[in-house]
């Protein structure tokens, strides 16, 4: 029985079959989630009989961190092992990145949904990957658990011994100069690493309610972010779940043609669809519903293009977009320099669409935006599922 990912109903479940009385699922519960303790033995209330037997029949399955890249702005970009999982036809585990961003007050966790992506969007690197397959709840789970243990064990350690001291690996070893010192007061998780969120939906869910529960990780509704391609039918479902966090869409593109070539996707969900989803979209009266924008010099960042994103989004009410700097990768493209993206800002802005510029984190470190890709596995291809 994996335990991580579990729900308290399933682990409520668990403990009836065990014979135990269900509110030692709550402690379960309890251990897992809000004290990121993975250690059945460390579970100190509950019985020794209890902690032997979930020994011997279950298991707390955590991702191992293959590697580990500190970015000069504090950033930790993680590559995480995944178990392999024989009845999808693997050979081999797959990975996933995850990024850790420190920032004054916060700090954010990007993470994947997917081993690799099957919407090939044409500027992002994971695009090269095709789908390996689908993360489970206890995968998504462990990519916000993992590095806020990490650093509370870090925080932890620093009056006993030079702070921030671990095993180099071939990224690069850990240093006091470029992590932080422990954890501020709030925690962001954007769903916005590899893979599409909305294609892989029962198990986003399962993870989102474990995060997002006062009781499970205890992350607000305001604090975590699910960014989109624009899967229709999954935006639609999205709006109709009592717990779920805000919604960002992925336009990158100001008409159908364009977005036809950089994003794939809109052949089967053009902008017109998209834009009718986006309108009957149930905001919360606190949301806004956020449009990212990376901005490919010469390919989408003209003056013209910024009126048609106007005229695009001017029949929705409570928006804004973020425009993205694009990251160089391997891919036929170049960033629009800082003028073109403040002329393109402020064209939005003067129409009355709140615009901002979001220049990405660990870029040094090939962790910003569109810049996951596993390029640090080795041996023989993953297995590509599709």
């Amino acid at each position: 029985m994996e335990l991580l990912g579990k729900s308290r109903e399933e682990l409520k479940a668990y403990c009836a079959g065990l014979g135990e009385p269900t509110y030692r699922a709550d402690q379960i519960y309890h251990w897992l989630y809000a004290e990121r303790e993975f250690s059945v033995e460390r579970w100190s209330n509950l019985p020794t009989e209890l902690r032997e037997k979930l020994v011997r029949e279950a298991v707390v399955t955590l991702p191992s961190v293959r590697q580990r890249y500190v970015s000069t702005d504090g950033s930790v970009r993680y590559l995480f092992g995944l178990a392999a999982q024989e009845e999808k036809l693997l050979k081999k585990p797959a990975a996933v990145e995850a990024v850790f961003m420190p920032s004054e007050g916060r700090q954010t966790i990007c993470i994947s949904t997917q081993a690799g992506c099957a919407v090939d969007c044409q500027f992002c690197l994971t695009a090269q990957l095709g789908l390996i397959r689908n993360l489970t709840a206890g995968e998504m789970v462990a990519q916000v658990l993992m590095p806020l243990k990490e650093m509370e064990e870090r925080q932890s350690m620093a009056p006993h011994g030079p702070v921030g001291e671990r095993p180099a690996s071939e990224g690069g070893p850990y240093n006091s100069e470029k992590l932080p010192d422990g954890l501020a007061a709030r925690t962001n998780v954007v769903l916005m690493g590899q893979g599409e969120p909305l294609l892989n939906f029962e198990n986003v869910m399962a993870a989102l309610r474990i995060l997002l529960d006062a009781e499970g990780v205890g992350l607000s509704p305001k604090h975590v972010t699910l960014s989109t391609s624009g899967i229709v039918p999954g935006i639609e479902r999205l709006g109709k779940e009592e717990v779920r966090p805000k919604l960002a869409i992925s336009l990158n593109a100001s008409c159908d043609e364009q977005r036809d070539t950089l994003m794939p996707i809109n052949k089967k969900y053009s902008l017109k669809i998209l834009m009718e989803a986006c309108r009957n979209y149930p905001l919360r009266n606190w949301e806004h519903l956020t449009f990212e924008y990376v901005m490919l010099g010469g390919v989408n960042d003209a003056a013209e293009d910024a009126r048609r994103v106007v005229r695009l989004l001017g029949p929705l009410t409570r928006v804004k977009v973020n425009l993205i700097p694009w990251n160089p990768g391997e891919l036929p493209y170049k960033e629009s320099s800082a003028e073109t993206i403040e002329e393109f800002r402020m064209i939005l802005v003067e129409k009355g669409v709140p615009a901002f510029v979001r220049y990405s984190r660990g870029r040094d470190v090939m962790a910003a935006c569109g810049q996951l890709a596993l390029k640090e596995v080795q041996g023989p291809p993953l297995t590509v599922l599709g």
